[in-house]
């Protein structure tokens, strides 16, 4: 699919999000018992690489502007953004521990987000929410940013699997906007084989 930095967006028909919706839920259901392994596992090896918490919560902005509560592996420092407030992540961010090098780059930081697609707040696939700070910067900087809100967020999404951290937020309003505006469960599957893709070459990571 082409990118087209001014393209506009258009939502696709409630039935087809019913069912991304329904599919959503069946599929966290049935790959819990994995995720709940894995997060596990990395839970201990957070804690034991560095001090703080091994879980890390923080306010996102998701569909129709809702501030929700998002959950991940912590793969900072506690004290990243003490002197400097919230900040866009860097290659190589001196901020990320040893433990969050990896999981960042395998996306294992991201798993505890499945407990917020069963509480409704976002999707397995969709734009990747940022925080209210963020998200009205950008939207100052590039008008029409917050239109990503029109859909549940998502824990992958086209952006991510065709840049990762290192696109700019113009570049990813640009993406998420021709992921919205093509949504299908064909789309939905590309994304789902390129996140393995990722997950096995580490490609974006920060």
């Amino acid at each position: 699919m082409n990118v087209e930095m001014n393209e506009e967006i258009k939502v696709k028909p409630t039935g087809f999000l019913v069912f991304k919706r329904i599919a959503d839920v069946v599929l966290t259901i049935l790959a819990s018992p994995f995720i709940i392994i894995l997060v596990a596992i990395f839970a201990v090896a957070v804690k034991v690489d560095s001090k703080g918490p091994a879980f890390y919560t923080q306010m996102r902005i998701g569909k129709g502007q809702k501030e929700f509560k998002i959950y991940k592996l912590r793969s900072m420092r506690i004290d990243a953004e003490s002197d400097t407030g919230a900040v866009w992540a860097e290659k190589d961010d001196p901020r990320v521990t040893k433990v969050g090098r990896f999981i960042r780059k395998v996306r294992i930081d991201e798993l505890p987000q499945f407990l917020n697609v069963l509480i409704g707040d976002m999707s397995i696939i969709g734009p990747r929410p940022e925080r209210a700070d963020l998200t009205w910067q950008f939207e100052k900087e590039i008008p029409g940013f917050i239109n990503r809100l029109s859909i549940r967020p998502g824990i992958t999404g086209w952006a991510q699997v065709n840049g990762g951290y290192d696109i700019s937020p113009a570049e990813k309003l640009a993406y998420d906007t021709v992921y919205i505006n093509n949504m299908s469960l064909k789309q939905d599957m590309v994304i789902v084989g390129k996140t393995i893709g990722v997950i096995f070459t580490g490609d974006g990571a920060r």
